[in-house]
């Protein structure tokens, strides 16, 4: 059985096709009552995405986390359309090919910082948009993985991202645990 969430507005990034963490996140909410925004990467990903959201009743955005504006614009749309937020889920991880699966010893400095920025400081930023939203607090929500605390092979970089990711909730919570918003 389901935990009820009518009545409450989440909205979902990083929607990668219907197999991701992210759609099993939308689907479940909405199926418990959520009113919900959901957002994939690119028009690329729309394709596979809008089917999905569609059936559910989801209006879905493309969002380059990297890109501040389109973050912010997809906050305010969602904002718009719900009236406020009581929870963000953030499913964004992405790493360079080479970077993901070679060495970390072997990892381009340029590669490793765009994959801090995806799947990390990503999830900073939307938090500094979305918690002016959450007035009568909230929670926000991320994916982490075994990689962060174990070396997992062909994970590469993304371990040492994860491990920074699980550390920058800690931080977060810290920063809006005040106005009564999780972190997790």
């Amino acid at each position: 059985m389901l935990h009820s969430l009518k009545g409450k507005r989440g909205l979902i990034i990083g929607i990668a096709n219907e197999n991701s963490i992210a759609y099993g996140c939308a689907k479940l909410m909405q199926q418990a009552g959520a009113e919900l925004v959901a957002s994939c990467a690119n028009e690329k990903a729309m394709k596979f995405v809008a089917p999905h959201t569609e059936a559910l009743g989801i209006a879905l955005h493309t969002c380059d986390v990297q890109n501040h504006d389109e973050m912010a614009a997809l906050v305010d749309q969602a904002v718009a359309q719900l009236g406020g937020l009581d929870f963000v889920v953030h499913s964004v991880a992405w790493a360079p090919l080479a970077d993901l699966h070679g060495k970390v010893l072997d990892s381009s400095a340029e590669g490793f910082a765009q994959a801090m920025t995806i799947s990390c400081h990503s999830l900073a930023h939307l938090t500094r948009l979305c918690a002016p939203h959450m007035n009568k607090g909230g929670a926000i929500v991320t994916m982490s993985y075994l990689g962060s605390v174990q070396a997992v092979p062909h994970y590469g970089i993304m371990g040492p991202v994860k491990a920074a990711l699980e550390s920058l909730v800690r931080y977060l919570a810290v920063d809006v645990g005040t106005q009564n918003i999780r972190v997790h």
